[in-house]
Protein backbone atom coordinates (compact mmCIF):
# COMPACT_ATOMS: atom_id res chain seq x y z
CA UNK A 1 0.00 0.00 0.00
CA UNK A 2 1.07 3.53 -1.05
CA UNK A 3 0.61 6.42 1.43
CA UNK A 4 1.27 9.76 -0.24
CA UNK A 5 1.18 12.55 2.83
CA UNK A 6 1.25 15.88 1.00
CA UNK A 7 4.32 18.29 2.08
CA UNK A 8 3.88 21.87 0.94
CA UNK A 9 5.60 25.25 2.69
CA UNK A 10 4.00 25.92 5.85
CA UNK A 11 2.63 23.37 6.41
CA UNK A 12 2.24 22.40 10.43
CA UNK A 13 4.54 19.34 10.91
CA UNK A 14 2.59 17.29 13.75
CA UNK A 15 -0.31 17.19 10.96
CA UNK A 16 1.61 15.17 9.13
CA UNK A 17 4.43 13.37 11.46
CA UNK A 18 1.67 12.10 13.49
CA UNK A 19 -0.37 9.83 11.37
CA UNK A 20 3.53 9.51 9.46
CA UNK A 21 4.49 7.55 12.74
CA UNK A 22 1.06 5.04 12.60
CA UNK A 23 0.87 4.73 9.12
CA UNK A 24 4.62 3.73 8.12
CA UNK A 25 4.07 0.35 10.69
CA UNK A 26 1.27 -0.91 8.64
CA UNK A 27 2.28 -4.12 6.97
CA UNK A 28 3.09 -3.65 3.09
CA UNK A 29 2.99 0.06 3.79
CA UNK A 30 5.68 2.37 1.97
CA UNK A 31 5.43 6.44 2.74
CA UNK A 32 6.12 8.79 0.21
CA UNK A 33 6.45 12.58 1.25
CA UNK A 34 5.06 14.20 -2.15
CA UNK A 35 5.12 17.48 -3.14
CA UNK A 36 6.07 20.12 -6.27
CA UNK A 37 9.65 19.05 -6.03
CA UNK A 38 12.14 16.91 -4.40
CA UNK A 39 13.65 18.53 -1.66
CA UNK A 40 12.70 20.80 1.67
CA UNK A 41 10.11 22.90 2.75
CA UNK A 42 9.70 25.00 5.83
CA UNK A 43 6.98 24.15 8.21
CA UNK A 44 4.93 27.19 9.54
CA UNK A 45 7.46 27.88 12.48
CA UNK A 46 9.81 28.82 9.58
CA UNK A 47 12.54 26.96 11.96
CA UNK A 48 11.49 23.22 11.10
CA UNK A 49 12.37 21.67 7.63
CA UNK A 50 11.22 18.62 6.62
CA UNK A 51 11.43 16.52 2.79
CA UNK A 52 9.68 16.05 -0.06
CA UNK A 53 11.07 12.52 -1.71
CA UNK A 54 8.75 12.35 -4.57
CA UNK A 55 7.38 14.99 -6.96
CA UNK A 56 3.20 14.51 -7.80
CA UNK A 57 4.70 13.43 -11.25
CA UNK A 58 6.25 10.55 -9.86
CA UNK A 59 2.86 9.50 -7.73
CA UNK A 60 0.24 9.35 -9.96
CA UNK A 61 -2.23 6.73 -7.91
CA UNK A 62 -1.83 6.28 -4.28
CA UNK A 63 -3.65 4.46 -2.22
CA UNK A 64 -3.64 6.32 0.65
CA UNK A 65 -3.84 10.64 -0.05
CA UNK A 66 -3.09 12.88 3.36
CA UNK A 67 -2.79 16.52 3.33
CA UNK A 68 -2.26 18.61 6.39
CA UNK A 69 -3.10 21.94 7.32
CA UNK A 70 -0.86 24.89 8.05
CA UNK A 71 -1.72 28.30 10.09
CA UNK A 72 -2.93 29.52 6.82
CA UNK A 73 -3.47 27.30 3.56
CA UNK A 74 -4.30 29.97 0.89
CA UNK A 75 -1.45 29.98 -1.27
CA UNK A 76 -2.17 25.71 -1.07
CA UNK A 77 -5.55 25.95 -1.75
CA UNK A 78 -4.50 28.60 -4.72
CA UNK A 79 -1.78 26.15 -5.88
CA UNK A 80 -3.43 24.42 -8.86
CA UNK A 81 -1.13 21.65 -9.72
CA UNK A 82 -1.62 20.43 -5.97
CA UNK A 83 -5.73 20.70 -6.59
CA UNK A 84 -5.30 19.34 -9.76
CA UNK A 85 -3.12 16.43 -8.63
CA UNK A 86 -5.26 15.52 -5.48
CA UNK A 87 -8.55 15.85 -8.24
CA UNK A 88 -6.44 13.06 -10.21
CA UNK A 89 -5.33 11.02 -8.05
CA UNK A 90 -8.82 10.92 -6.04
CA UNK A 91 -10.22 9.12 -8.33
CA UNK A 92 -8.44 6.17 -7.30
CA UNK A 93 -7.06 6.04 -3.75
CA UNK A 94 -9.04 3.86 -1.32
CA UNK A 95 -9.00 6.54 0.99
CA UNK A 96 -8.51 10.47 0.57
CA UNK A 97 -7.87 12.31 3.94
CA UNK A 98 -6.67 15.61 5.73
CA UNK A 99 -5.85 16.77 8.85
CA UNK A 100 -6.75 20.06 10.30
CA UNK A 101 -6.88 22.77 7.70
CA UNK A 102 -5.74 20.39 4.97
CA UNK A 103 -9.20 20.07 4.45
CA UNK A 104 -9.51 23.49 3.09
CA UNK A 105 -7.20 22.36 0.34
CA UNK A 106 -9.14 19.18 0.04
CA UNK A 107 -12.71 21.47 -1.10
CA UNK A 108 -10.29 23.98 -2.83
CA UNK A 109 -9.76 20.83 -5.22
CA UNK A 110 -13.65 20.16 -4.78
CA UNK A 111 -13.28 17.21 -3.22
CA UNK A 112 -15.60 17.95 -0.29
CA UNK A 113 -18.42 19.45 -2.40
CA UNK A 114 -21.79 18.63 -0.38
CA UNK A 115 -19.58 16.53 2.12
CA UNK A 116 -19.68 16.31 5.70
CA UNK A 117 -15.89 17.06 6.76
CA UNK A 118 -14.33 18.40 9.74
CA UNK A 119 -11.32 20.63 9.83
CA UNK A 120 -9.62 23.05 12.88
CA UNK A 121 -12.39 24.83 15.01
CA UNK A 122 -11.02 28.27 13.87
CA UNK A 123 -11.91 27.51 10.19
CA UNK A 124 -15.12 25.24 10.41
CA UNK A 125 -16.91 28.46 8.89
CA UNK A 126 -14.73 28.56 6.06
CA UNK A 127 -14.39 25.07 5.35
CA UNK A 128 -18.70 25.45 4.67
CA UNK A 129 -18.15 28.26 2.43
CA UNK A 130 -15.81 26.06 0.38
CA UNK A 131 -18.73 23.42 -0.18
CA UNK A 132 -18.25 20.74 2.86
CA UNK A 133 -20.78 20.41 5.15
CA UNK A 134 -18.65 21.23 8.29
CA UNK A 135 -18.74 19.12 12.03
CA UNK A 136 -17.39 20.89 14.20
CA UNK A 137 -17.95 18.53 17.54
CA UNK A 138 -16.48 15.68 15.72
CA UNK A 139 -12.91 14.77 15.98
CA UNK A 140 -13.19 12.60 12.69
CA UNK A 141 -15.36 12.53 9.95
CA UNK A 142 -15.91 9.58 7.20
CA UNK A 143 -17.75 9.78 4.36
CA UNK A 144 -17.17 6.85 1.76
CA UNK A 145 -13.62 7.31 1.24
CA UNK A 146 -12.99 10.56 2.22
CA UNK A 147 -11.84 11.03 5.98
CA UNK A 148 -10.94 14.17 7.57
CA UNK A 149 -9.77 15.13 10.92
CA UNK A 150 -10.09 18.16 13.47
CA UNK A 151 -6.99 20.27 14.20
CA UNK A 152 -3.22 18.59 14.30
CA UNK A 153 -3.10 16.45 17.10
CA UNK A 154 -6.39 14.52 15.50
CA UNK A 155 -4.56 13.56 13.44
CA UNK A 156 -2.86 10.86 15.34
CA UNK A 157 -6.18 9.66 16.08
CA UNK A 158 -7.08 9.86 12.27
CA UNK A 159 -4.04 7.11 11.97
CA UNK A 160 -5.09 4.64 14.26
CA UNK A 161 -8.38 4.61 12.81
CA UNK A 162 -7.35 4.21 9.52
CA UNK A 163 -5.13 1.56 10.80
CA UNK A 164 -8.00 -0.03 12.40
CA UNK A 165 -9.95 -0.06 8.54
CA UNK A 166 -7.04 -1.20 6.80
CA UNK A 167 -5.13 -3.82 8.85
CA UNK A 168 -7.52 -4.49 11.95
CA UNK A 169 -8.24 -3.64 15.29
CA UNK A 170 -5.49 -5.87 16.15
CA UNK A 171 -2.77 -4.07 14.90
CA UNK A 172 -4.41 -0.49 15.34
CA UNK A 173 -3.51 -1.56 19.00
CA UNK A 174 -0.52 -2.79 19.00
CA UNK A 175 0.70 0.28 17.01
CA UNK A 176 -1.45 2.40 19.34
CA UNK A 177 0.85 0.47 22.60
CA UNK A 178 4.48 1.12 20.17
CA UNK A 179 3.93 4.59 19.88
CA UNK A 180 1.96 4.47 24.21
CA UNK A 181 -0.33 6.83 22.26
CA UNK A 182 -2.57 7.24 26.01
CA UNK A 183 -3.34 10.96 25.89
CA UNK A 184 -3.82 12.37 29.43
CA UNK A 185 -3.38 16.13 29.06
CA UNK A 186 -2.81 18.53 31.97
CA UNK A 187 -5.41 21.06 30.98
CA UNK A 188 -8.60 20.34 29.85
CA UNK A 189 -9.23 23.23 26.99
CA UNK A 190 -8.46 21.22 23.90
CA UNK A 191 -11.90 21.72 22.52
CA UNK A 192 -13.47 25.50 22.25
CA UNK A 193 -16.28 24.34 24.22
CA UNK A 194 -14.09 23.28 27.19
CA UNK A 195 -11.83 26.23 26.97
CA UNK A 196 -12.64 29.95 28.41
CA UNK A 197 -13.31 32.55 26.65
CA UNK A 198 -10.26 34.56 27.20
CA UNK A 199 -8.10 30.99 26.01
CA UNK A 200 -10.20 31.46 22.61
CA UNK A 201 -9.68 34.77 22.59
CA UNK A 202 -5.40 34.45 23.07
CA UNK A 203 -5.70 31.28 20.60
CA UNK A 204 -7.79 33.30 17.78
CA UNK A 205 -5.52 35.91 18.14
CA UNK A 206 -2.13 33.90 18.15
CA UNK A 207 -3.06 31.49 15.25
CA UNK A 208 -4.36 34.76 12.53
CA UNK A 209 -1.34 36.73 13.04
CA UNK A 210 0.69 33.36 12.15
CA UNK A 211 -1.04 33.22 8.87
CA UNK A 212 -1.02 36.84 7.84
CA UNK A 213 1.53 36.92 5.15
CA UNK A 214 1.33 38.77 1.69
CA UNK A 215 0.77 35.49 -0.14
CA UNK A 216 -1.42 34.75 1.58
CA UNK A 217 -3.29 38.03 1.07
CA UNK A 218 -3.07 37.65 -2.37
CA UNK A 219 -3.73 33.76 -2.95
CA UNK A 220 -7.37 34.22 -1.00
CA UNK A 221 -9.00 36.21 -3.29
CA UNK A 222 -8.12 34.20 -6.25
CA UNK A 223 -9.35 30.70 -4.18
CA UNK A 224 -12.76 32.50 -3.55
CA UNK A 225 -13.13 33.66 -7.34
CA UNK A 226 -12.62 30.17 -8.55
CA UNK A 227 -14.84 28.27 -5.56
CA UNK A 228 -17.40 30.84 -6.83
CA UNK A 229 -16.64 30.08 -10.76
CA UNK A 230 -17.09 26.32 -9.66
CA UNK A 231 -20.51 26.74 -7.93
CA UNK A 232 -21.72 28.80 -10.82
CA UNK A 233 -20.68 26.34 -13.63
CA UNK A 234 -22.38 23.22 -11.56
CA UNK A 235 -25.43 25.17 -11.78
CA UNK A 236 -25.26 25.90 -15.21
CA UNK A 237 -24.90 22.39 -15.82
CA UNK A 238 -27.75 21.29 -13.63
Amino acid sequence: MQVAIVFYPGMTALDAIGPYEVLRQLPGATVRFVGREVGPVATDSGVLFLGVTHTYAETPSPDLVLVPGGTSVATPMADTELTGWLRQVHRTTTWTTSVCTGAMILAAAGILDGVPATTHWLAQRALGAMGARPRQDERIVVDGKVATAAGVSAGIDLGLWLAGEIAGRQVAETIQLGIEYEPRPPFDSGHPSKASSRTRSMARTGLIAQGTSLSEAVAIPKVAWRRALDVYRKKARA
